[in-house]
């Protein structure tokens, strides 16, 4: 009944949410937190507030013994379908089975996987939280959508419970720290509608290009933009000598569709690496520093490139999800990329680079390169807090201990690690010193993701009980992969980090139902500029920007610049 009650709730909300939006279907999946509501059967209103009341003060009704429930609890838990073909079940491996016996051993808890696609996973939770389907635990990048159905009463506040059960849950107090458990609470209410997982890797995103093209045309590995513009150009101009028949498939630099992700350090080699943290709070609501200042003259040399041949000339074709820019790169069309920070070493025997030398040769390979300078000669590299996936419960959850209990059993460091790495000779062996060395898996032994962060749904990156053997194994993390060619990423990616520091200002009432659909627009906007003659790419940026700021994006910023005011008076950078 809680479900069915909630979901025409939430339903009648989101038309409402939609009508004030303008009717866009994406436009209500983001809002600041508010309070908790629950909708349950007619009941005496003094009867539902002590039950309210009881259930919130000790939702366990002194269950748990020792750790575990005296009654068998069952809990739903989201889990990544990526699509992976060839890849294993990920509602139905190896590893679901561990955690699944280990979880009812431990705390006498059911766990059972709902497998939420990865590709269009804000959508899809939007869907499931509207129709009060939501699995119990669910994990989203896009904490907009969690305050958006908090204040629509459809999301727990966690705050109740990490506080007075912070005994039952050492392994998650450990791992998260104060800092992950408290990043989003509201200073003004003390309300928690997420917590976030933490990264044990800060790597983001490298460049890469092949190095036995450079080989062959005589070159060094670029160091600079203008460098790297007289590779590309080589690139295209020598096509019949790289690839032969081939010539007209050259592809010399290739981006996404989102080419605000995947061109992200060339976008920041373009903001000043000095600025101060109110300017980069302000203008920082959109993760692809759409608004920063120095966007526009970075996606200028963008267009440039584009106009000059020396770029994907279909990118903007291709959404989310689509395999034609991977198999075009293991094909061994592609000149450079930008991308994850280990993107062409994963996926073991289908990594792009396993593919490049079983198709071009045993020298054919993609190698980081660190080439975008910014104004003061440096490789700053903006990343975020420590601070990945943000963890939920929906309010049709009725089991928060329980899949509390189930965050705190997979943040313990012996299930991260085995999680992670398998069993000996199946998914790892151990070489000199215990180094951890990644191989090939089969069967349903396969990980969908890396280092399986799909289930290490509080931890992204690799992380063993022994923090130096973790730093020795990360090399030895790829199947098929020369460690080297992983160092040498690793390297770059920490070359002058700089690090996002917690600007907890309060909810910002103008960033509701906005995230997806300013996405969207942003999206189009970056792949429009890029692909527009030189001569019209001014009008067409303008545009766009000016579309996005009319939309909600100069609210935002204008909000965020009073509250940043409000609550850190006339100081322009954090302690």
């Amino acid at each position: 009944m809680k479900r069915k009650v909630l979901s025409i709730l939430l339903a009648c909300s989101m038309v409402l949410s939609l009508a004030a939006c303008g009717g866009s279907k994406e436009a209500a999946q983001e809002t600041p937190a508010a309070t908790e509501t629950e909708t349950k059967e007619e009941a005496p209103a003094a009867e539902t507030e002590t039950a309210e009341a009881d259930t919130a003060a000790d939702p366990t009704n002194g269950e748990v013994v020792d750790g575990k429930f005296v009654e068998t609890r069952k809990i739903t838990v989201e889990v990544y379908d990526r699509g992976n073909d060839g890849g294993s079940d990920p509602t139905n491996n190896m590893y679901t089975e561990y955690i699944k016996k280990g979880m009812l051993e431990d705390h006498n808890v059911e766990v059972e996987f709902v497998a939420v696609p990865r590709w269009t996973e804000v959508e899809q939770i939007n869907n499931l939280l509207a129709a009060g389907d939501a699995p119990d635990v669910c994990y989203t990048y896009d904490y907009p959508t969690i305050q958006t159905y908090a204040n629509m009463g459809g999301v727990i506040d966690l705050g109740q419970y990490v506080d007075t059960y912070k005994d039952l849950l050492p392994n998650l107090w450990g791992w998260l720290g104060e800092s992950n458990i408290y990043w989003d609470k509201d200073p003004s209410t003390g309300t928690i509608w997420a917590l976030e997982a933490r990264l044990a890797v800060s790597n983001r995103i490298n460049t890469f290009v092949r190095q036995d093209w450079l080989d062959k045309l005589g070159m060094s590995a670029p160091t600079t933009k203008a460098e790297f513009e007289e590779m590309l150009i080589a690139f295209r101009d020598n096509a019949d000598l790289l690839l032969g028949a081939d010539a007209d498939k050259m592809v010399p630099y290739s981006v996404s569709y989102d080419v605000g992700w995947r061109a992200a350090t060339l976008i920041e080699s373009f903001i000043d690496p000095d600025i101060s943290d109110k300017e980069y709070y302000i203008n920082g609501f959109d993760d692809r520093k759409f608004t920063q200042n120095g966007t526009k003259e970075a996606v200028r040399l963008l267009n440039k490139w584009y106009n000059d041949g020396l770029m994907w000339k279909d990118f903007a074709l291709y959404g989310s999800g689509d395999t034609t820019e991977d198999d075009m790169m293991k094909a061994g069309y592609v000149g450079a990329f930008t991308h994850n920070w280990d993107y062409p070493f994963r996926n073991g025997e289908d990594s792009i680079n396993a593919n490049l030398q079983r198709l071009v040769g045993e020298d054919a390979k993609f190698v980081a390169v660190d080439c975008f300078e910014d104004s003061k000669g440096t490789y700053t590299k903006f990343v975020s807090g420590p601070i990945d996936r943000k963890l939920f419960f929906p309010s049709t959850n009725d089991e928060p201990l329980a899949s509390l209990m189930y965050l705190d059993w997979i943040s313990d460091p012996a299930h991260i690690e085995y999680l992670q790495i398998g069993d000996e000779g199946v998914t790892h062996n151990k070489i000199d010193g215990g180094v951890i060395q990644t191989v090939a898996a089969t069967g349903d032994a396969i990980q969908n993701s890396g280092m399986n962060i799909d289930y290490t749904m509080t931890c992204n990156g690799l992380k063993l009980q022994d923090a130096d053997l973790t730093v020795k194994s990360r090399a030895y993390s790829y199947a098929n992969i020369d460690p080297a060619l992983v160092e040498a990423s690793d390297k770059i990616c920490n070359t002058n980090m700089k690090v996002g520091k917690n600007v907890n200002v309060g909810a910002i009432t103008a960033e509701e139902g906005q995230g997806p659909a300013l996405s969207e627009k942003r999206d189009i906007v970056f792949d429009t500029a890029v692909t527009a003659s030189v001569a019209d790419f001014d009008s067409v940026w303008d545009a766009g920007m000016e579309d996005y700021l009319s939309s909600g994006g100069q609210a935002i910023m204008d909000e965020r610049a009073e509250k940043w005011a409000a609550t850190f008076g006339d100081a322009d950078m954090l302690p």
